[in-house]
């Protein structure tokens, strides 16, 4: 029995290897914004790359990652698109929160669809497109940082804090190597 588990577990890690190694090819969707405007995602992707920020109004990791993402916006300017696609959230107001914190994000409502075609289940997911529509970062795979352990367990908005400033620096390395890309 030992030999079998090992053989079943050294073929996970080939196939994550492998699979790893494919590129993935974000699917084409169109969306609208609260005002109508339908965004094509190929369309975008086509002008500049696209970070994808799959997000809900309740969720605390979000609130601690967006602004980091404004400053990400910010600081690259025409040279990427954010979109914020609201989804698993039947409460809030996408546009009101966007807008009374003041980000630049083009949001786009009723993302549930979209996250399904892209693999994104929890909140926050966010996805980095080039302009072939190649996947080129999964927060999903960036390794969890935990905080110091202490006496008494921390809350979400603790760790989301503590996390958001690690994941900022991840989504900027793969930016700049999808813009240096770009540029070849």
């Amino acid at each position: 029995m030992p030999l079998k588990l090992a053989v079943f577990i050294v073929g996970i890690f080939i196939a994550a290897a492998a699979s790893a190694d494919e590129q993935r090819l974000a699917p084409d969707w169109t969306l609208t914004t609260p005002d109508g405007e339908p965004v094509t995602l190929s369309e975008v992707a086509a002008k500049r790359p696209v970070v994808l920020l799959f997000w809900a109004t309740w969720c605390p990791y979000c609130k601690a990652l967006m602004p980091h993402l404004q400053s990400i916006d910010l600081e690259y300017g025409d040279q990427i698109e954010i979109l914020a696609i609201h989804f698993r959230d039947d409460k809030g107001d996408p546009v009101r929160f966007v807008r009374d914190t003041g980000y630049d994000f083009t949001v786009l409502t009723d993302g549930n669809d979209v996250a399904k075609l892209n693999g994104i289940w929890g909140t926050p997911g966010l996805l980095i497109v080039d302009r072939d529509r190649n996947i080129g970062f999964d927060l999903y795979a960036v390794p969890r940082r935990e905080l110091p352990e202490s006496d008494e367990e921390p809350g979400h908005r603790r760790k989301a804090a503590y996390r958001a400033p690690y994941w900022a620096a991840k989504i900027r390395e793969s930016l700049d190597a999808v813009l240096d890309e770009s540029s070849r």
